[in-house]
């Protein structure tokens, strides 16, 4: 029902028919590279929610809201958490629009911390990855007050939220230049989701959205635009990625997800690509059901690893004394 609540916040005067018409698709897609291996079996739990936290210091150009999603039962070690970014072409939408996701997050027992950022044309590239590198700042810094645990955080967006967790993690996990002033290895989360991603902006000229982002035309700035395309930050050092497309994308092709797939396995990185058939943008956003739910899975499995790795490092540090 979460999911349907969010369709009706979204589209209010939509009728009810439609979407749950559209809600019915969510099953068709197919899943590359999926696991032979089950996701852990976690128990649901309940949530609190607190709203409207500044995650922003005083001096930042804007200030920044976020609302946070914490399980009434803290895991051991602490909460496993999810960076939730939306969507809206660098220019628009609310984290609002991703509050189903964190709702169905959270009842699996992630923290989540869903961001807004500061929007183009007013603030350009980088602004908006400053923005995501400062809120995973930002979980670190509360990481004792919320009992979150900062060895599993992952990231989570969709669209233009995708393009920015994605060059986030990887330019964390790269010697970028980008990772100054606000990046660094507390901005590399522990694994990637990402819905419906421009991965490498180089191939949409120099429409609008990209324009007003970047602050200018592709033929004048090109490095620029390299520089922010998540495709050219693909390292062996890449954490893995959960990436799902709607087939029949117009705005944002399908093939951008599969240039970015083709790149990861090309450095050996660990991902699954989640095709949604019969879907285009907007829609593989309004049925997303389904991928959210292999989505988790996903990043139940990697916080379940991270957990294990940190188990083992400890192991071997008592060893040692």
């Amino acid at each position: 029902m979460a999911r349907i609540d969010a369709l009706i916040r979204m589209f209010p005067k939509t009728p009810l028919m439609i979407l749950m018409a559209l809600f019915g698709l969510s099953g068709c897609a197919s899943h590359h590279g999926a696991p032979d291996r089950a996701a852990p079996a976690w128990p649901d739990t309940g949530y609190d929610v607190t709203r409207d936290l500044i995650y922003t210091p005083d001096d930042w150009p804007e200030k920044l809201a976020a609302d946070l999603y914490l399980p009434t039962q803290t895991r051991a070690g602490g909460n496993p958490t999810v960076l939730l970014v939306h969507g809206g072409g660098w220019e628009r939408r609310s984290r609002e629009d991703m509050d189903g996701i964190a709702e169905d997050l959270a009842s699996r027992g992630f923290a989540v911390l869903n961001i807004d950022y500061r929007f183009a044309p007013q603030h350009t590239f980088p602004a908006q990855l400053h923005d995501l590198q400062l809120a995973m700042h930002w979980l670190h810094d509360q990481a004792e007050q919320y009992d979150l645990d900062t060895g599993r955080i992952s990231a989570f967006g969709f669209s233009s939220g995708a393009h920015l967790v994605a060059l986030m993690a990887l330019v964390a996990s790269s010697d970028s230049e980008l990772n100054a002033p606000h990046g660094g290895p507390e901005t590399r989360p522990i694994a990637v989701v990402a819905g419906g991603i421009p991965a490498d902006l180089r191939a949409f000229g120099s429409g609008k959205l990209i324009r007003q982002f970047l602050g200018g035309e592709q033929p004048d700035m090109p490095e620029v635009y390299s520089q922010a395309s998540p495709i050219t930050h693909v390292t062996d050092n890449a954490p893995p990625f959960f990436l799902f497309h709607g087939a029949m994308d117009m705005l944002v092709p399908a093939k951008q997800a599969r240039w970015l797939r083709d790149e990861l396995n090309h450095h050996g990185i660990e991902n699954e690509f989640y095709e949604m058939h019969l879907r285009g943008h907007l829609t593989s956003f309004l049925t997303s059901g389904s991928a959210v739910d292999r989505a988790t899975d996903f990043l139940l499995r990697h916080t379940a690893l991270a957990a294990a790795s940190q188990s083992a490092q400890t192991a071997a540090g008592s060893t040692q004394q």
